[in-house]
Formats: C-alpha cells, structure tokens, sequence
C-alpha cells in the first residue's frame, strides 16, 4: 500500500530538524535514494539525511532510521527494488528528525517502531535540537503512531533473515538515546550519528545529552564489537570500515585533550574559542564548524570535568 506522505507544518518541521545533510531545498522530489547492498540481505539507502540501514529476506524487512517524511514513499520503492517486503521493523539510531521524520508514514503503514527509552521521551515531549548552536531546531511532539512502541534501556536482539542483530544502547555522546546496530553474522555496523564519515567534525547535541567526553567512551565500546573486516555504515557519509571509525575516534580523543590542556593552564573558554583551535582540520562547508566544535568539548567538559578519555 503506498504511504501517505505528511503534509502537515508541524510535521514538516520535524522532517528538517537536525539534518547533518539535509537537502538544500524542501523540494524532495529532487533527491535520489541510491542503494549499496553490502551483504546477502543487507543494504544500506542513501538520499536525504541519515544513511538507513536495511535487513531483509523471508522474516520481513527491518528498516533502521528513515530519513524525512516526504522521501517514505521513496524509500518504499526502493526496498522494493531490493525484492524485501515492506518494512515490518523500524528501529531509530536517535531521535533526531532525519532519522526519524518517515516515522509516522511508516507506522501508519504497520511497521513495529523501537528505540532506546530517551528516544520516544523525547519524540513525545518535542523540543530544541542543537540549542544554543546555529542550527537549533524546534520539534514538534510526534503523534502516537509515529513513536517508538518497543523500547531498551540496554539493548536487544532481533533474530530475523539468518542473523542476529544487536541495538545496542553504548552510553551515547550524540545524544542520550544513541544506539548502534551490529549484524552478527554479515559483520556489520550501523553506527547512527556516532560517527559522520567525511564531514568534518561530530555533532554533539549538547541539549540532546550529547557529550565530547561520553562519546569517545562510547567509540571505544563501538569499537570492541568490530574487527578488520566490519563494513560500517555511518550516519552519514560513506560506508567505512574499523580503521576509519578508529580514526575518527582519535581525533575526537585528541581534541578533547587539547581542551583539557587549555583547561589545566586556567585558559577560559573565551580565549580557547578565539584561538580557534582546530580550524587547521576543519573541512569547508561542514555542518559543524571547528569553533562549535570546540565549544561543544569545553561545555561537555564543564558537565564531567572528572571524566577522562580513555585510549584504545
């Protein structure tokens, strides 16, 4: 059955809010969902926001983020093209509206959603995504149909298409409520926006409950799961594999330890920022400016100032 599309103003905020790669215009009949099969039965979409993850074969299609509202029906189509049933399962990485926007579509259309606890708390409560930062966001409180009906304070295991895949709460650092999926059998990690491959720097929702500090300790569990050959899907970005999400933990490691130097010589946060302290890595045009970064780390430090980045 074709999905309806949400066409409400409300709706249409949530489906912008928090886009890492949104599309640079509301007219999504532009974008493309490109698919990369990555396994027998795993596959991964590309198009406007998070990357989704997708499981199919003879127990059903599990589908994980999906994107904004107005792309569900091309997001259907394109499982389609995969020979997958519709989707039956839907689990959000986090709650942030480009990974969750096609939720509502998605859950009229029968699809079993889960996530972490904080996740549907905070799809029913709504709110400012990125407060204090320039791209802050306001969410609109998501309708029934559209919040998580299954959820984990820890994690569990679905036992669907020959493997088992794991959601697993690692402590967050995007957000309150990240959760990463690991195939046990294809090796194969879905990282949410724990890692954004290519784009720079990370997105610490701070009023989220993100934290610098959290999420090297959480890239650390992460990376406990993987191997050599783990193919990784991040939130967005290509697919990489262990030593590109081991990368990008360091650096995140790294400039987290610059600011506790600064910290411990009693520079402030003022002259830290005005010293621009990462601008040499920053790369152009990218969602998360090297000054935002850094203000992100002092603030997560100020939340944990006895927390300590653990190496790996």
């Amino acid at each position: 059955m074709r999905l309806i599309l949400i066409s409400s103003l409300a709706s249409a905020a949530l489906a912008f809010a928090c886009a890492p790669v949104a599309a640079q215009s509301d007219d999504f009949s532009k974008v493309e969902i490109k698919t990369e099969v990555l396994a027998s039965g795993v596959a991964v979409l590309f198009g406007a926001g998070g990357n989704i993850g997708v499981s199919y074969g003879p127990d059903g299609t599990v589908l994980i983020d999906d994107q904004f509202a107005p792309l569900s029906d091309k997001i259907a189509q394109a499982i389609a093209k995969l020979g997958a049933s519709p989707v039956r399962y839907l689990v959000n990485t986090h709650w942030h509206g480009d990974h969750s926007g096609g939720n509502e579509n998605f859950g009229k259309a029968g699809a079993i959603i889960m996530a972490h606890d904080n996740v549907r708390v905070r799809l029913a409560q709504g709110g400012t995504s990125g407060a204090g930062t320039s791209g802050a966001r306001d969410m609109p409180s998501a309708p029934s149909v559209g919040l998580p009906v299954v959820t984990y304070a820890h994690g569990l295991t679905l036992h669907l298409n020959g493997d088992e895949i794991d959601a697993v709460f690692t402590g967050g650092g995007h957000t309150d409520g990240d959760s990463v999926l690991y195939w046990r059998k294809a090796n194969i990690l879905h990282t949410g926006d724990l890692m954004m491959n290519g784009l720079g720097f990370p997105y610490i929702d701070l009023s989220s409950g993100g934290n610098a500090v959290k999420l090297i300790a959480t890239l650390d569990r992460v990376l406990s799961m993987t191997n050599a050959a783990t193919k990784v899907i991040p939130g967005h970005g290509p697919v990489t594999d262990q030593a590109g999400l081991q990368a990008w933990r360091e650096m995140i490691a790294s400039s987290v330890e610059t600011a506790r130097k600064a910290r411990a010589s009693k520079q402030t946060m003022e002259s830290f920022l005005a010293a621009h302290p990462f601008k040499a890595i920053e790369k152009p045009g990218a969602f998360i400016s090297a000054d935002a970064f850094a203000k992100a780390i002092w603030l997560s430090l100020d939340a944990v100032p006895a927390a300590h980045s653990h190496k790996h």
